[in-house]
């Protein structure tokens, strides 16, 4: 059995119903939830596309969910992108540049009723074109680290040795 904690979260239509409904999605299809945050209300992160934006970017609704999972991550992340579309996400790609990211490829976001990514599973590290585990972003987002912190706060981070209370509590403040 693997432990897998993932960051639901999304900033259109009934925001607390889709989180909701997105936890029964991945309990009934992941694996048993073993670990649940409260909702947190975020603003948004990074560049965001408000092109198609009547009245700016809504906050998001986030959640952190550890499952145990016979799954492997590929699996997961599988289910987990099917979960998204089911609740309505459509996924885009644009090419701005953008300062938060380490890749050094662009990264403009959009508004979503659902996004689900995989933050770790178990110990591993994994690096893949579709999946990269531990997020590759989740030490340097309070959004992140809160929810995570609440459930999971003495789970050491594989790559950089510390604790997800000790990363957050590294973060500036703001």
């Amino acid at each position: 059995m693997h432990r897998l904690a993932l960051l639901i979260g999304g900033n259109q239509g009934n925001r607390r119903a889709l989180i909701e409904q997105a936890t029964e999605l991945i309990r009934q299809r992941i694996g048993s939830v073993v670990a649940l945050s409260a909702i947190y209300e975020t603003a948004p992160w990074g560049e965001f596309d408000v092109g198609s934006e009547e009245s700016g970017v809504r906050s998001f609704f986030n959640r952190a969910v550890v499952v145990a999972t016979e799954m492997t991550a590929h699996e997961a992340l599988h289910e987990a992108l099917a979960i998204e579309k089911e609740l309505g996400r459509v996924r885009t790609v644009s090419g701005q540049s953008s300062p938060a990211s380490n890749t050094g490829t662009a990264r403009i976001y959009h508004s979503r009723p659902m996004d689900i990514d995989l933050i770790f599973y178990d110990d591993a590290v994994i690096d893949t074109p579709d999946l990269h585990i531990p997020h590759p972003r989740a030490h340097l987002r309070r959004f992140v680290l809160e929810p995570l912190a609440e459930v999971i706060p003495d789970y050491r981070h594989p790559l950089l040795g510390m604790t997800v209370a000790e990363l957050l509590g590294g973060l500036q403040s703001g």
